[in-house]
């Protein structure tokens, strides 16, 4: 592993580097979409009974018990619960706008490191191609054409780390976007629910 890093030269330093940091991002991202998974019927419902009930202490301690872009839509319900139908949709919108950057958090990054990859690797190729023609140049030509093809083979080392690098980071981003995106479009439709549900719960 070490002698490959070493052959690579920089750029496969590079390539590794931001291959541990797509490795961290990708299982942050992985805890924290698992983290906020809930089943949303059986939140709601014990959210209604206690609201029914008057029990507006202990809705608010449900919702920090169950820390999740819908727990925290409802607990802005809940705290403003005495507006009108209008505040109450407004401060709910507000409160799932600051949900996005959550959900959206270092897949920017993640994506960026799967563009790039592939394009360190073929810069490390084309960069390890130019020193070993260099050295056919200064000699004039190789005794043994061994040394030519080790060269080669050598600077392929970053393309192949860099495609190594890329194809799982495309796969997690996209997956990631996905349930970001999802995520995203159930809070926008809940929105218009929420309000609903507290204007029963007055």
């Amino acid at each position: 592993m070490f002698l490959m890093i070493a052959k690579g030269g920089p750029i496969m330093v590079l390539i590794i580097f931001l291959s541990l940091v797509a490795g961290v991002i990708i299982i942050e991202r992985l805890l924290f979409f698992r983290k906020i998974r809930m089943d949303e019927e059986k939140f709601i419902g014990r959210l209604k009974s206690a609201i029914q009930k008057s029990h507006y202490d202990e809705a608010l301690d449900i919702c920090a018990n169950n820390a999740t872009p819908l727990s925290n839509l409802m607990k802005v319900g809940i705290e403003h619960r005495s507006y009108g139908k209008t505040e109450i949709k407004d401060s709910i919108l507000a409160a799932a706008n600051l949900e996005v950057p959550q959900l959206e958090r270092y897949l920017t990054s993640l994506g960026t490191i799967a563009h790039i990859s592939p394009l360190l690797g073929l810069l490390g190729t084309v960069t390890g191609n130019i020193k070993a023609f260099g050295v056919l140049g200064n000699f004039g030509s190789v005794a043994d054409p061994s040394l030519l093809a080790t060269g080669i083979s050598e600077a392929l080392l970053t393309t192949a780390a860099g495609i190594i690098v890329s194809i799982p980071a495309i796969v997690f981003y996209n997956y990631l976007v996905g349930k970001a995106n999802n995520t995203i479009i159930n809070l926008e439709n809940r929105v218009n629910d929420l309000v609903l549900f507290f204007e029963a719960g007055e």
